[in-house]
């Protein structure tokens, strides 16, 4: 079964606990918290003081994926607040392979996420060292959009890497995933999936869940 990662990014904000403890009661294994600067993405999201309080509502995984310039200032403070996982971006590292030794010093796993335009062979020296890559099937920035097809491609490529080389690297799968194309998805090589709208302005979004890890 993949991993589910809601991306809280699409929740109310306005009832942040009440959402957390729908995560918390659902299957959901991770929660997944889009953190950006309005610089490397043309968005202003959230940042420490928010995921210091949702560290205090949860026992589960958080997930951390800043989209900001210059990640390698904020690791540590990131590490205080609570975060398990750490992605960083590829396009915003200058010493990426330096970040990512950063991120395990402080006892996180380390990730690394990709944008739809960047190539996968480009990790090719990097992914012996990552815990996580993060595909970006949708261009960084706003939820809602929708899914980038070519991203199936991108996972088998990423995938075949993976297996080629032995290791154990989750595969997560960031935009558009909804519950027509997360089967697609898993199928081409995928472990995670974060949703956001999918989720949030589900119904019953933790059957929605339950539905998401039994595709």
């Amino acid at each position: 079964m993949p991993i589910i990662a809601p991306s809280l990014l699409a929740s109310n904000f306005l009832r942040l606990e009440d959402e957390c403890k729908m995560i918390n009661q659902s299957e959901a294994e991770w929660f997944h918290l889009d953190v950006m600067d309005g610089r490397f993405v043309p968005n202003i999201s959230f940042g420490l003081p928010v995921i210091e309080q949702i560290r205090t509502a949860t026992s589960k995984i958080l997930d951390v994926h800043l989209m900001i310039e210059e990640p390698e200032k904020y690791i540590e403070a990131f590490a205080k607040a609570g975060a398990n996982i750490l992605t960083v971006h590829i396009e915003a590292c200058r010493n990426l392979h330096r970040n990512i030794q950063h991120i395990k010093a402080l006892g996180m796993k380390a990730g690394v996420a990709v944008n739809p335009h960047t190539p996968i062979h480009l990790l090719v020296d990097i992914i012996a060292d990552v815990d996580l890559v993060n595909l970006m099937s949708v261009n960084p920035g706003f939820g809602g959009q929708k899914f980038i097809p070519y991203t199936l491609t991108k996972i088998t490529q990423l995938s075949n890497m993976i297996k080629d080389r032995g290791l154990n690297v989750d595969i997560e799968i960031d935009g558009g995933v909804t519950i027509d194309n997360a089967k697609s998805i898993i199928d081409s090589g995928a472990n995670v999936l974060v949703a956001g709208n999918t989720v949030f302005k589900s119904a019953y979004p933790i059957n929605t869940i339950a539905a998401l890890k039994r595709l």
